[in-house]
């Protein structure tokens, strides 16, 4: 990304953050007594908290530590707290104004405006407690997805295709060993012919994911035609040459604007993540140069990270198409953001003879929480319509 690009998009990003805690802060101080040092202590808290978040953004790249480390985890969660915060306020102003029309609060919560703020302030942490932590506990329960897809095309030995998929897997500072682990235990699991990690398998810096050691459990995973994988966009922000490198370095193949025919059974292409000309200057290949060449006869499965253009796919003879990207908003209500973005957010969806299937991936970015999806690692079987039904 060039200089004055990354400028005004941090400058966005801080402008918008900025507001948003000034806006949560202006309104918790005046919950408060203003004698007893209570507003004290909230501001000082208050700030201390939400800097966390900038601060490690900053330090991970400078000084990666367990401080670090530490820091990036409080402002991971604190990104959470924000936006729950938001909506709860958001939801008390929204009644307070209907109330100043219409005047239907009860008497018990207008005889005494002072109790009724401290009540507020403490709902508003309890629930943003509450939901945060119902949101950990949910992204760390990954599940296992069964999606069924046809072709018309002959399929060698007259078997269908196995694929395990996951997609943002997002390694390193949050995702560390432990869900790595877990991610490899459970795609192994899935005893498929072939791994793909469509996008988004390192979280941006590489370093973590090295000082973690988390390629130990990489090289675990084990598959009849080996792992497959494609750039993301966090892998460009990191530096695609260095996450590339861990990767292959770690047995795992990845894919760059090229295809390769596996077995004489299919082909499997990757594209390079749209967003490689924001970062290096250089356009990925047109969908039609990267599968030129390709056997019409095959079946054609095609990772793109990001889901645009599934008509342009489609027409192209793609049999089968997996993405990841969106997290469908990760936290509600972002997915209905997603939604109107892509044409498929989240799930299964089939234009003419291509099928896709857009994953809403196995980790976090920034809170290390799920609200609204959970995060998964798909087996898809591709086959004939008699392949399909069997496999049901």
């Amino acid at each position: 990304m060039k200089t004055g690009q990354f400028i005004i998009f941090f400058s966005i990003v801080i402008a918008v953050y900025g507001a948003v805690n000034f806006y949560i802060y202006y309104r918790g101080l005046h919950t408060l007594p203003a004698s007893g040092g209570y507003r004290f202590w909230f501001t000082l808290t208050f700030w201390l908290l939400a800097s966390t978040f900038i601060a490690a953004r900053i330090l991970e790249r400078t000084w990666p530590c367990g401080f670090t480390e530490a820091i990036t985890w409080i402002g991971s969660f604190w990104l959470a707290a924000m936006l729950f915060f938001f909506l709860f306020i958001l939801l008390v102003d929204a009644v307070r104004l209907l109330h100043y029309f219409f005047g239907f609060l009860p008497s018990f919560v207008t005889a005494d405006p002072a109790r009724t703020r401290l009540w507020l302030f403490w709902s508003a942490i309890v629930f943003a407690a509450g939901q945060s932590l119902a949101g950990y506990i949910n992204a760390c329960s990954p599940r296992i997805v069964n999606v069924m897809a046809v072709t018309d095309k002959p399929m060698k030995e007259g078997k269908p295709l196995t694929i395990a998929l996951a997609t943002d897997i997002h390694l390193g500072t949050i995702i560390g060993p432990r869900k790595a682990e877990k991610l490899v235990n459970m795609l192994n699991s899935v005893d498929a012919d072939i791994i793909l990690l469509a996008g988004d398998v390192v979280d941006e810096d590489i370093a973590p994911v090295i000082r973690k050691d988390i390629g130990k459990s990489l090289v675990r995973l084990n598959a009849r035609y080996g792992v497959w994988a494609i750039t993301g966009n966090h892998e460009y922000i990191g530096g695609a040459e260095k996450a590339v490198k861990y990767l292959t370095d770690h047995r795992i193949k990845v894919l760059r604007d090229t295809f390769t025919v596996i077995d004489d059974r299919f082909t499997l292409a990757g594209r390079d993540d749209r967003d490689k000309p924001r970062f290096t200057g250089r356009d990925r290949k047109p969908l039609e140069e990267v599968l030129s060449g390709t056997d019409p006869g095959l079946p054609l499965i095609l990772m793109d990270h990001q889901p645009f253009q599934l008509d342009r796919v489609a027409a192209a003879g793609v049999d089968l198409q997996v993405s990841g990207h969106t997290h469908h908003g990760q936290i509600w209500p972002f997915n209905y953001i997603t939604e109107a973005i892509y044409k498929l957010s989240w799930g299964y969806l089939r234009i003419g003879q291509t099928n896709f299937y857009v994953s809403c991936g196995y980790g976090t970015w920034g809170p290390p929480i799920r609200l609204g999806n959970r995060p998964e690692i798909v087996r898809i079987t591709l086959g004939n319509s008699t392949h399909t039904l069997e496999a049901r």
